[in-house]
């Protein structure tokens, strides 16, 4: 049994404009400390996966981007969609290079915008959830929830199934879409849901019989370009079937109807860092509540309070009274805003993509 990680750095990353771009995803920003995300993502499952067993799927647009920032990975193990279509597609064609690579494989599918604190508990439960997929289950990790949190999927744990290195496993009874705040008390009073990861584990065989079964056009298409790998005719055949593929998610094209699904319930002190909101939840903050990303003399802070101050240090930013706000420099752009209104970020991206205006975007 071999086991391989794959990491997933697409998505537009909209509600971390100005700084997200198209040329420059979120996965590719020091947000926290001096490395990437992605480059946070490579580094805790190093202890468990050498270089030559995490592969990569992203935009073509950014390889080189991503190969730059982690040379120790080889440049094989890149795997380019020519767009996005979703993780769903993104998974199957992963899926599809590593069973020419390995047959026997078992894969850990991971997202390269998810902040973990407790790493080394980490890296046990994905141990832990490869023995699991070991007996053809599709596995997932769930969060344990730690607030009726309205942004996030739940997972409800049906029977017991076995505890393994010290993790209960449990059968997924169902996957809930996300939910109203009365809802969301509900389950975590409960004490038997977990907040959807998004972290997959599972055989590689066994996730494309469930494409196959589940979504047999895509599986038809995935075909195709199996049949054309390792031949000069590959890139040529993937431009050709890529953009027929329909968009879907992985947890509504597959996981919510497949036969057998395991959880893992843990707590790793893990963020998914996909707005500005969470992003500041996760930053080392001073007495104030305030985080700034710039040196203290380009920062003047006069009685402001929760307070989250990204810019690139190429000019002053001074901020008189503001509360719970935002406040992000790209140098081309500013974004101001309550915190309160983050989720709203995606709405300015919308509009500047209505107005034309692509030096933006």
């Amino acid at each position: 049994m071999n086991n391989y990680a794959l990491i997933m750095a697409g998505g537009s990353g909209t509600r971390l404009w100005p700084l997200s771009r198209q040329k420059q995803p979120k996965q590719a920003l020091k947000l926290v400390g001096e490395r990437s995300m992605f480059q946070h993502a490579v580094e805790r499952i190093t202890p468990l996966f050498p270089a030559e067993n995490i592969l990569v799927v992203t935009r073509a647009e950014h390889v080189q981007l991503f190969m730059a920032q982690t040379p120790e990975i080889p440049p094989q193990n890149f795997i380019s969609e020519p767009e996005g279509r979703g993780t769903a597609p993104a998974i199957g064609l992963a899926s599809i290079h590593l069973l020419q690579k390995d047959p026997q494989a078992s894969m850990v599918v991971l997202t390269a915008d998810h902040f973990i604190t407790e790493e080394e508990h980490f890296r046990r439960a994905l141990s832990a959830a490869c023995q699991v997929a070991q007996q053809d289950y599709l596995v997932t990790l769930g969060i344990e929830p730690k607030s009726p949190s309205t942004g996030f999927g739940y997972i409800q744990q049906g029977e017991s199934l076995a505890s393994v290195s010290g993790f209960s496993v449990y059968r997924v009874k169902q996957f809930v879409e996300k939910p109203d705040h009365e809802a969301a008390m509900r389950m975590l009073l409960s004490r038997n849901y977990s907040w959807n990861s998004g972290i997959f584990i599972w055989r590689v065989g066994q996730i494309l019989a469930e494409f196959k079964r589940q979504m047999p056009d895509f599986y038809t298409q995935l075909q195709q370009v199996a049949r054309a790998l390792g031949t000069p005719q590959y890139s040529r055949t993937l431009n050709q079937v890529w953009p027929q593929v329909t968009k879907q998610t992985i947890d509504y094209g597959i996981m919510e109807h497949a036969r057998q699904v395991a959880v893992i319930p843990v707590d790793i002190g893990w963020t998914d860092v996909g707005s500005w909101e969470s992003l500041y939840h996760v930053l080392p903050l001073d007495e104030r509540g305030n985080y700034s990303s710039l040196p203290p003399s380009q920062l003047l802070s006069i009685d402001s309070h929760g307070t989250l101050v990204m810019g690139d240090g190429k000019r002053l930013i001074a901020i008189i009274g503001l509360q719970n706000s935002i406040v992000v420099d790209s140098g081309d752009a500013l974004l101001i805003c309550s915190m309160e209104r983050e989720q709203d970020v995606k709405e300015i991206v919308r509009q500047l993509e209505q107005r034309g205006q692509s030096q933006y975007l």
